[in-house]
């Protein structure tokens, strides 16, 4: 893994927007696979602020979220759907057809997993993966377990899961949804590209298992270490448990 640590999470996310608007700028037609959650909020922002001044063009890229919760329409003021569209889409000229989502409100599950799968095949796989890491080392919405779903599923949250997700449901972590569809490990590993973002102090111990720690199904970031080209971009606080003793 290639680790960056950044003074701060506003040099992290000015630095990370430029690299992702000089690839956009090489490749166009870029797939990004896109995270959500407090920890890109600065990066999208900061990618709409390149594309407020002419330095970010995002006009033949496409998008793929990884994932979004069971059970809630796109419209619901709590799907990642309307989260994106707050953050970076009603910030940068993406083509709506362009960007692509889960479905939670579907009632084939299953089949709305298959129809994602085929859909990243289809655009000839994912360039650049966004992801963070969730407090209990989930990335996506591969919570910690005894085996690891490969390809795009529906999943059971974690109580820490629904908790980190209370902001979006008017603070009440019970309003959160108990399940939620999401990319699979091998999904998210198939990616040419990886950056994972993680800022803060609450997120230190996870950033030091994924590095050092073994590769373990009760630690789904830890799987990155298998990935090719893989960046970690730390803020001071979310790398010091990887300063040397």
């Amino acid at each position: 893994m290639k680790i960056t640590v950044f003074d701060n999470e506003r040099v992290l996310a000015r630095t990370l927007a430029v690299q992702i608007a000089a690839s956009l700028g090489q490749r166009p037609a870029t797939v990004l696979g896109l995270a959500t959650g407090r920890t890109p909020i600065r990066l999208y922002h900061e990618l709409g602020t390149l594309h407020a001044h002419g330095q970010a063009d995002f006009s033949r890229a496409t998008t793929f979220n990884l994932d979004e919760f069971a059970g809630v329409e796109r419209d619901h003021p709590g799907s990642y759907r309307v989260f994106m569209q707050e953050h970076l889409f009603s910030r940068v000229n993406l083509p709506p057809e362009n960007v692509h989502f889960l479905d939670g409100a579907v009632a084939d599950p299953e089949a709305e997993c298959e129809r994602y799968e085929t859909a990243i095949a289809a655009a000839g796989g994912i360039d650049l993966q966004i992801l963070g890491i969730g407090t209990n080392g989930h990335i996506g919405f591969n919570e910690p377990a005894r085996a690891l779903e490969p390809r795009t599923h529906l999943v059971t949250l974690k109580a820490s899961t629904r908790r980190s997700n209370a902001g979006l449901f008017h603070g009440d972590p019970e309003q959160v949804p108990s399940q939620a569809l999401s990319m699979g490990m091998a999904t998210i590993l198939h990616a040419r590209r990886i950056v994972l973002i993680a800022t803060g102090k609450s997120k230190a111990r996870c950033v030091e298992r994924m590095v050092k720690g073994p590769i373990d199904t009760r630690m789904p970031a830890s799987f990155l270490q298998l990935h090719r080209d893989v960046e970690l971009a730390l803020d001071r606080a979310a790398a010091a448990a990887l300063r040397p003793e």
